[in-house]
C-alpha cells in the first residue's frame, strides 16, 4: 500500500476534513439515531466518501465527494447537481453550493456551522479562506481510508458480535469500527459527543491520516472503558506494535506494516489482550468459523 505523509498533503487533507463535516451535519440531522453515533459515520466509497442514502419525508437523497472525478455530487430524487473540487475554492463557497443545490430542490436542513472537533475553530458557512486541492494527493488519501476499511471489515466481518463495520468518524477524520460488549459503563462527564459515544463497553479499530505531531498515518486500537494502566503484551503482534497507557491505545505505525497478516495480527492480539482486560466473557464464540462455503465455491447450482 502506497503511504502519503501528513506533511506531503496537509492542506489538501483539511479540505477533505471541512467536506466531510458539511456532510456529516446533515447525515447527523437526517439519519435515524443509533448508539455510538453510527448514524452519523460516512461510508469509504468507491470513490470518496458519501452520506449513503439519506431520507427526508418522502425525499431521497445521497451526497458524494468525489476524488476520481474531482467532484461533489448532491443527488435529490431524480435530480443530480456537480460541483467541481478545485483550489482556491472556500469552504463557504462549497457549503453554499452544497446547501443550495438541496434547497432547490425542497429539502431543508438547519445545521449547526461550527466546526467539531477540529484543532481549529472554524464556521462552514462563513469562512472564505480560499483552501487547496491536490488531485493525486487527495486520490493517495482516499486510497488509504480504502486499504484501512478492508483490513477492519476483513477482520470483523465472520465475527459472530454486535459490531459496527468501518465509517468515517468526521469529526476526528478517521476510518473506524467497534466491538460492542453488552455491558453499560455511562460515561462519568456531561460531555454531548463523549456520552453517547462511550456509554457501553466496546473496542475500537481505527486508522488515523496522521497530524503535524505524527506525520505517519497509523492504526489505533482504543478500549472502553478507558485503561489508563499499564498492560501485559506479550502476544502482541506484529512486534513493532505497542501499547500507550497514557492513552490507553495500542498502536502500529504503517511503515511498519510488511503485510495484510501484520495488521490481522494486530487486531486480532490487541482485541485478545483488551477484551480478557476488561473481563468480557464469552468471547470465543465470536470466533467460531461461519459454516459456508469459501465464496470462491460459491456456483450457481
Amino acid at each position: 500500500m502506497e503511504m502519503i505523509r501528513h506533511s506531503e498533503w496537509a492542506e489538501t487533507k483539511l479540505t477533505l476534513h471541512l467536506l466531510s463535516q458539511i456532510l456529516g451535519k446533515i447525515k447527523l440531522a437526517l439519519a435515524p439515531q443509533e448508539p455510538q453515533w453510527t448514524h452519523v459515520t460516512l461510508p469509504v466509497a468507491l470513490s470518496g466518501f458519501s452520506t449513503g442514502p439519506l431520507v427526508q419525508g418522502e425525499t431521497w437523497l445521497q451526497l458524494d465527494v468525489d476524488v476520481f472525478q474531482s467532484h461533489i455530487r448532491v443527488q435529490v430524487g431524480a435530480d443530480t447537481s456537480v460541483f467541481p473540487l478545485e483550489a482556491g475554492k472556500s469552504i463557504s463557497t462549497y457549503y453554499e453550493e452544497i446547501m443550495g443545490a438541496l434547497r432547490a430542490n425542497g429539502v431543508s436542513v438547519a445545521l449547526n456551522p461550527r466546526t467539531q472537533e477540529m484543532r481549529e475553530l472554524r464556521y462552514l458557512d462563513r469562512d472564505e479562506t480560499p483552501l487547496a486541492y491536490d488531485a493525486m494527493a487527495a486520490q493517495r488519501g482516499i486510497r488509504l481510508f480504502q486499504y484501512a476499511a478492508r483490513e477492519q471489515t476483513a477482520f470483523l466481518a465472520p465475527l459472530r458480535c454486535r459490531k459496527v463495520k468501518p465509517g468515517l468518524f468526521w469529526g476526528t477524520f478517521d476510518v473506524s469500527s467497534l466491538i460492542v460488549y453488552g455491558r453499560p459503563e455511562p460515561f462519568p462527564q456531561d460531555k454531548v459527543i463523549e456520552k453517547a459515544a462511550f456509554d457501553e463497553h466496546m473496542v475500537e479499530f481505527g486508522f488515523w491520516l496522521g497530524d503535524e505531531a505524527v506525520d505517519i498515518p497509523t492504526f489505533f486500537i482504543l478500549p472502553y472503558p478507558f485503561q489508563y494502566t499499564e498492560i501485559g503484551t506479550e502476544r502482541l503482534k506484529p512486534q513493532d506494535a505497542y501499547y500507550d497507557a497514557g492513552k490507553s491505545e495500542f498502536f502500529l505505525s504503517l511503515e511498519n506494516v510488511g503485510e495484510t497478516r501484520d495488521v490481522q495480527a494486530f487486531f486480532r492480539t490487541s482485541f485478545d489482550i483488551l477484551s480478557e482486560q476488561l473481563e468480557w466473557e464469552g468471547c470465543d464464540h465470536y470466533f467460531m468459523p461461519l459454516d459456508m462455503p469459501k465464496q470462491q465455491e460459491l456456483t450457481d447450482e
